[in-house]
């Protein structure tokens, strides 16, 4: 079923192009798959981008050459262009809490220049790396010593959000290239159980915090980093000064990070101008360089630049994010697609999706309008996902054969990092099966033309016509990583311009945090609180304290 499309509201310019994919949608929703690479035998090797190593397959995709033209004419129509200029110039682009967007600045090269208030912040970026480099050399080489003398061989992030999907993503997805001398360990959820199971193997002598936190104040990071602190005391003899030889911090408090025990001297900063789901290739990174070396964090830097500037000045028809970008557009606005599964057929991408999750829908999950006016369209479908060939046995039944249109990401790589026999090619030729499946599925008369019977048929038949991008690179190295995530960074960002909202804040976490803030007394009182919530959170509340208090 479509999607209730009305024009852009608060966009004048691009209403009557908006308008006019409405109208185009009713045509090209009627063709299919099979009809489109029928009329275009060259179709699958025309439909494609090739850049910075990345080569994009598109033409399993349900459009045509005018829908792509209409879609380009929105991109241009919506400002595109100048809202790119505007947040690679360091304009404060986010609106609502008046900052500038500058995640590009943390993979510019050292002699860029990059202005926020006329001043370039480009040597402050640098000199947090080379401070992040000498660290992590010391750390990896056993240089840094934990307070008793020992080396330290387990490294624990803790954060939340953006202070740790990031982490946990790149950590999983460049385990290849990490020291396998040291464990590494993410704790973000304040579930007593993610810090117990963290620990629980581990010696405080040889363990070392990163407590990730801008303001060395979130809840979840901070009641972690506390019980991390309690913990790291008991195994060393409570000794306080064991603290500075056991935590850093990334953070810009300073009070605080010292009045926890941190020497600032090993405080890792980054700016307001690094939003956290944007923040992996910061200081936030800090476990990351650790576990991979200053060498491979440079390369993914790297990586992350390359497609920036790809990005920043190839033109739309040829531009990797701003075509993916639209394309994901077409679905959720005018097919009423709610959903885009990510599907990496490479096992050491198995944490990629749920970091996309946070990238996408924290950033375009937004109903109101840079004028604060409702949207009158859908924004930010639901990305989800898991690594192939494990998904094939789980969910794309319902992909296939289920009722909702779902178009699919689909990123695999010519070389394995693991080479075992038969398994990469079976892995890959899996990858194109999927991909042609869901393009042009099986048809009644094929059906019966193998043997079926009738009964059977109606069961067996898969209409296709479920539309994927296909993205593959040669191997998974840290470059690519880093070429991947901006790849989709930038999506993200054109589907927000043409939309009109401001992806880059999220008033959406706020009210939960406050109101717990406000629960947490009322099930710690040791008397019974007036509770002045609705009869639901009240009544929960108190059969809470009642169990609590039963055992």
């Amino acid at each position: 079923m479509a999607a209730h499309v009305e024009p852009l509201a608060d966009q004048p310019t691009s209403q009557a192009v908006w308008n006019a994919l409405a109208s185009h949608y009713k045509e090209v929703s009627k063709l299919h798959l099979r009809q489109l690479f029928r009329d275009d035998p060259k179709r699958g090797e025309r439909m494609v981008i090739e850049a910075v190593g990345l080569y994009l397959d598109y033409s399993k995709n349900r459009v045509t050459d005018e829908t792509l033209s209409l879609l380009l004419q929105l991109a241009k129509e919506s400002g595109l262009r100048a809202r790119m200029d505007a947040m690679f110039g360091g304009e404060k682009i986010n609106v609502t809490e008046k900052r500038a967007v500058l995640h590009t600045a943390l993979r510019a090269p050292k002699d860029a220049s990059i202005l926020v208030d006329g001043k370039n912040v480009v040597p402050e970026v640098h000199a947090v790396l080379d401070r992040m480099a000498d660290f992590s050399n010391r750390v990896r080489s056993g240089e840094w010593k934990g307070h008793t003398g020992k080396r330290i061989r387990n490294v624990i992030n803790v954060g939340i959000g953006g202070s740790d999907l990031g982490p946990v993503m790149a950590y999983e997805a460049l385990r290849h290239y990490s020291d396998r001398s040291t464990t590494f360990r993410f704790v973000s959820n304040v579930d007593g159980t993610d810090f117990a199971e963290a620990v629980l193997d581990l010696d405080p002598a040889e363990t070392l915090f990163i407590i990730s936190s801008k303001t060395f104040t979130t809840l979840e990071t901070m009641t972690n980093a506390q019980t991390a602190r309690a913990w790291s005391l008991a195994g060393l003899g409570g000794d306080e000064k064991s603290v500075a030889k056991h935590f850093v911090a990334v953070s810009t408090n300073a009070a605080e990070v010292s009045k926890f025990g941190i020497d600032t001297a090993n405080m890792f900063g980054f700016w307001d101008w690094v939003g956290g789901r944007y923040s992996m290739d910061s200081a936030i990174g800090l476990s990351t360089m650790i576990a991979i070396g200053p060498e491979n964090f440079r390369a993914m830097l790297d990586g992350f630049h390359q497609m920036d500037e790809h990005f920043r000045t190839a033109p739309f028809e040829a531009n990797l994010p701003v075509l993916m970008g639209l394309l994901s557009l077409w679905y959720n606005d005018f097919f009423g697609a709610q959903t885009v599964a990510v599907l990496p057929y490479e096992q050491y991408l198995k944490r990629f999706p749920a970091y996309l999750q946070q990238l996408t829908m924290e950033s375009n999950g937004k109903h109101v309008t840079l004028n604060g006016m409702r949207v009158t369209h859908d924004t930010g479908p639901v990305y989800w996902g898991e690594p192939g060939t494990n998904g094939q046995h789980s969910f794309y039944q319902l992909i296939h054969q289920g009722t909702r249109l779902i178009p699919c990401d689909f990123i695999a790589f010519a070389k394995s990092l693991n080479p075992l026999g038969r398994h990469h090619d079976i892995l890959l030729a899996n990858v194109f099966a999927q991909t042609e499946a869901l393009a042009f599925g099986k048809t009644p008369e094929q059906v019966e033309a193998e043997g079926t019977p009738d009964w059977l048929v109606p069961h067996r038949v898969f209409e296709g016509n479920r539309p994927s991008n296909t993205i593959l690179a040669d191997r998974l190295t840290p470059e690519v990583l880093g070429k991947l995530v901006a790849l989709y960074e930038h999506a993200v960002f054109t589907q927000g311009v043409i939309w009109n909202i401001d992806s880059f804040d999220q008033w959406g976490v706020e009210l939960g945090k406050v109101l717990a803030q406000r629960i947490i007394p009322e099930l710690e009182s040791a008397s019974e609180p007036v509770l002045n919530h609705d009869s639901s959170t009240n009544t929960l509340i108190r059969r809470y304290r009642k169990s609590r208090e039963a055992s």
